[in-house]
């Protein structure tokens, strides 16, 4: 049904062009329908046939995040034709000062905050090991937002609280004196663009897509990847000392521009016009 109805779309609204996201067998619909598509680029060991067949019929490939966070198993031609586009999906204009977000959410100015960030893809970051490592850090305060999962053997401490889901996740990760998060598209950039000391734990996903993004933020120095929670209290400190004293916060922010989504827009339009011979229609890029 999904594809019949996505096939009667392509026939009545005659696309110019068809993003598709991560979906080979939409890309591969697509390019049977004679409709030129767009292949949404995530991390990953995407080497198998189907994914490496969608990126080749492709006639641009978009990867939301920086060129150096690519892969270096990707090949020569799918680099070619891959527009990256960091920072896409966020609002750079929206950010704030640490005093000034914690003024917003009520939070002491003079103490250490760990923000936890759980992300809407799993079922929750688990909540055993971070009880571990507030108990071990009682002059920090550990926060939550999202969703966590809890097991019958913790003893919660104090100092860890949980917010549950909240509308203003920038705010918290700017009052943060660090994160600690998986590793989706979204929070990455997120996270980037606040210039926070960050420690990375993926989530299991299809393909390894987290483990690979986690491994990118390692080798460009903006992150701690770690590949699983802590399971001891000093393990936990001897990760949030290094993520301290590793933080680099301009290499951070120079992996997200504040005008992605003009400059994706732009790209997309030049496509079409290359692709269907028409005038090509530019966006004002903000200054």
């Amino acid at each position: 049904q999904a594809v019949g109805a996505i096939a009667a779309w392509l026939a009545e609204a005659q696309p110019a062009l068809f993003i598709s996201d991560v979906s080979a067998e939409i890309g591969q619909l697509c390019r049977i329908a004679s409709v030129p598509h767009i292949a949404v680029l995530q991390h990953g060991d995407r080497a198998d046939p189907g994914h490496l067949s969608h990126y080749e019929s492709a006639v641009g490939i978009l990867a939301p995040y920086h060129s150096a966070l690519e892969q270096a198993d990707r090949p020569e031609w799918m680099r070619a034709k891959t527009h990256y586009s960091p920072g896409l999906g966020i609002d750079l204009g929206k950010s704030i000062s640490r005093d000034e977000a914690r003024q917003t959410l009520g939070l002491p100015a003079d103490r250490r905050i760990v923000l936890v960030l759980a992300g809407g893809g799993g079922t929750g970051t688990p909540n055993t090991p971070l009880t571990l490592a507030a108990r071990a850090a009682p002059e920090e305060t550990w926060h939550t937002i999202g969703t966590v999962s809890s097991e019958w053997h913790e003893t919660p401490p104090g100092n860890l609280v949980h917010h549950g889901w909240v509308d203003n996740p920038d705010t918290w990760i700017a009052a943060a004196d660090l994160v600690v998060s998986s590793a989706g598209n979204t929070t990455v950039h997120m996270v980037l663009a606040a210039g926070r000391p960050w420690i990375v734990v993926p989530e299991w996903r299809y393909f390894d897509e987290q483990v690979e993004k986690a491994r990118a933020l390692a080798r460009a120095g903006v992150a701690l990847h770690l590949p699983h929670p802590p399971s001891s209290a000093h393990a936990w400190r001897e990760a949030v000392d290094l993520a301290l004293a590793s933080h680099d916060p301009a290499r951070q922010r120079a992996l997200v521009v504040p005008d992605a989504a003009a400059r994706t827009a732009d790209w997309l339009e030049g496509l079409i016009a290359t692709l269907w011979h028409t005038p090509v229609l530019n966006h004002e890029v903000p200054a």
